[in-house]
């Protein structure tokens, strides 16, 4: 696989970009994202006390579902099942130290102290997605972990400080890039945001890596994900034979912050803040 064939986030397999049309968003409908994706930030926020050592991917998973179905959402994961690959039997994905995406919630894997783990989630409510992720700490990681976990933050928020009207898709990964790679990590090539409403992967295709003034040009009512992918050691990737789980080829630690985003007219609106 080439670096310049992008997957879709949905797996292992090449993807070429969907057929799915560019949707353009009305108020109404990004009224409906803001609620979806305020939910989806309340649920990671409501998870993060039960980040401990001793505690389970799957009383995670349990709790999360638990939890969005006593507030009228249900799960886009649970049971998602795209050509080709086998239903996907988490309610969240939950992605641990050199876990890149996709982990899949386990009974059996035990939060350790010192891990890191990225928990993605996302919520359906009233027919619209909210998709947003974040790494944790599990008692007291490495000095390396937490540089990476903030690493990984700052350069998402650096993406999406490129969003306005006219800019174009490779001004995020630019800034993504430029970033990490100035911090001495890398930038995973073969996963990507992606364009998200009524369904769950749409056009556009957000590469995390790029040069500026290059790609889609972006129009206010666009609505994707920004969700970097940023690894300790290179970004090459290996996919287990679960037909889901992605981890770092060298074995190392793998970091990931998602966002939904909105291009408005003056800029961009972050969908999934609490």
């Amino acid at each position: 696989m080439t670096h310049q064939q992008l997957l879709l986030k949905t797996g292992n397999r090449q993807q070429s970009p969907t057929t799915q049309r560019l949707v353009l968003f009305s108020q109404r409908e990004l009224e409906k994202m803001r609620r979806v994706g305020k939910l989806a930030a309340h649920l990671l926020q409501h998870l993060e006390p039960l980040v401990q050592p001793g505690v389970s991917t799957q009383a995670l998973n349990d709790e999360a579902l638990r939890w969005m179905q006593a507030h009228g959402a249900i799960s886009a994961t649970l049971g998602y099942a795209p050509p080709g690959y086998p239903p996907f039997s988490g309610a969240i994905c939950t992605s641990i130290n050199e876990v890149v995406c996709h982990g899949i919630p386990n009974p059996k894997q035990i939060l350790k102290d010192g891990d890191i783990i990225n928990i993605d989630v996302t919520p359906i409510l009233d027919g619209f997605h909210g998709d947003t992720s974040r790494t944790f700490f599990v008692g007291n990681p490495s000095l390396t972990a937490r540089k990476l976990v903030e690493v990984t933050q700052a350069a998402m928020m650096q993406g999406i400080a490129e969003i306005k009207p006219g800019a174009r898709v490779g001004d995020i990964g630019a800034a993504i890039q430029e970033y990490a790679e100035a911090q001495g990590f890398s930038v995973v090539r073969d996963m990507v945001g992606h364009g998200v409403g009524r369904q769950f992967h749409t056009e556009p295709q957000i590469p995390h890596y790029g040069k500026r003034g290059t790609g889609l040009k972006l129009r206010p009512g666009m609505v994707f994900t920004v969700e970097p992918m940023i690894n300790q050691g290179r970004y090459d990737l290996k996919f287990l034979r679960d037909g889901w789980t992605v981890v770092t080829q060298d074995g190392k630690l793998s970091a990931q912050f998602e966002h939904t985003v909105a291009v408005t007219e003056s800029g961009v609106e972050i969908l999934t803040l609490p």
